[in-house]
Parts: structure tokens; sequence; C-alpha cells
């Protein structure tokens, strides 16, 4: 962050750290999820109460970076394309949050056989947020890796929409109640919606990053 934030190391470390919580929070998601398949639910609570707590310690984080920014009037030519990338990252962690605060609260009765297909839409889905906190990183650090990362991220964002069209086409070919299928295949929906998180901060950063470059 060299390049935004010469006057203050603090700012530096603190935004290092919201985006530290951002990752981590999407390896504690898929990892969530695969106990609630493997049936280890008091480790799916565990992880559960986890990523709410990154939630609530990442929220804490970017209120206190959006105050400094405003404050110290730091970077204002930049500070409203930094705000944006902040909360609109802080959109993909809440979503992680809400979603395995779904399965928790619903506890949806999901076919065995569709259980490896749901873990890798969650993979895929945390991949895409793993570029997206790179591409993000390196938006404060070098602008000529962002574009990298970025498309990385959509990258990732395609499969989670393959995979998730995947299970939704097997859903609906199950002989079980409609209510069932429309069950699951919210399930699927709120995963995917996370990738789809991480594309819009991506298209914010691409916008951020050609300003940059005037």
């Amino acid at each position: 962050m060299k390049v935004l934030f010469r006057k203050t190391k603090e700012l530096e470390s603190q935004i290092d750290d919201y985006l530290d919580i951002v990752d981590r929070a999407a390896l504690i998601f898929v990892q969530g999820l695969k106990f609630y398949f493997e049936n280890r639910k008091d480790e799916f609570e565990q992880r559960y109460h986890d990523l709410r707590a990154m939630e609530s310690k990442g929220d804490f984080l970017r209120r206190d970076i959006e105050n400094k920014l405003y404050v110290h009037t730091l970077i204002p030519e930049f500070r409203g394309d930094v705000l944006s990338l902040l909360e609109h990252s802080d959109t993909v962690l809440n979503r992680m949050a809400i979603t395995l605060l779904n399965f928790s609260i619903e506890n949806p009765e999901i076919p065995e056989e569709l259980w490896p297909l749901y873990i890798d839409l969650a993979k895929a889905a945390s991949s895409a947020v793993e570029n997206m906190v790179k591409a993000v990183r390196t938006y404060f650090r070098d602008l000529s890796a962002v574009r990298d990362y970025i498309n990385k991220a959509l990258f990732y964002e395609k499969e989670s929409d393959k995979i998730a069209e995947k299970i939704k086409r097997q859903i609906f070919q199950k002989e079980i109640e409609l209510s069932r299928k429309a069950h699951l295949r919210i399930f699927a929906h709120h995963i995917e919606l996370i990738a789809d998180d991480a594309e819009d901060v991506c298209d914010r950063l691409a916008i951020a990053t050609v300003k940059r470059h005037e």
C-alpha cells in the first residue's frame, strides 16, 4: 500500500487485517459446509460462530478505517473508490455468514448424491473470494497485477454459475415434493451469490484501477 498510504502505517495495517478476515472467512465457510455434510453438527456450529465473530470484527475494522479516511482527509481523490471496495467486500463477508446461518436454522435435507456438488460450489465461491481479496490488495500495492487476479476471480464466478446450474437441474429432475426442490435450490443460490458478490467487487475494482492510471 506504499502508493496510497505513505502517511500512515496504522491504516495500511488495518486494511491488511480487514482483507485477512475476508480471506480466512472464505476458508472457514467451506470447512463449515464440509462439517455440515459430514453430520458433524457441533463443529459446523462452531465454524458458523467463528464466522459471525469474524464478521463483527470486520465491521468494526471497516468503520474505523472509514472514519480515519474522513477525519484525516486521506487520499481524497481516491477515497470514494476505497470506501466502495471496503463496503462491498463487507457484503461478501456478510453473505458467507448469512449462508451458514441459514444452514444452521433451516437444516436442509440435501440428498447425499448432491453433497459433492454443493461442496464444489462452495469451493468455487471461496476461490472467487480469495482472488477478489488478492485483487484488492494489489490495488494498493501493484496496479499492474490487479487485472490478473480479477480475471481469476471472474473465472471462479463463472465456474460457480455452472455448478449451481448443474445442481438446480439435478434437483428438479428428482421425484420429490416441489416445496423441497425449491428449498434445495435456494441453498445452492445462496452459495452462488457469494461468488456474484465477489464479481461485483471486481467490477468496481476494475473501474477504480482505470481511474488510478489516469
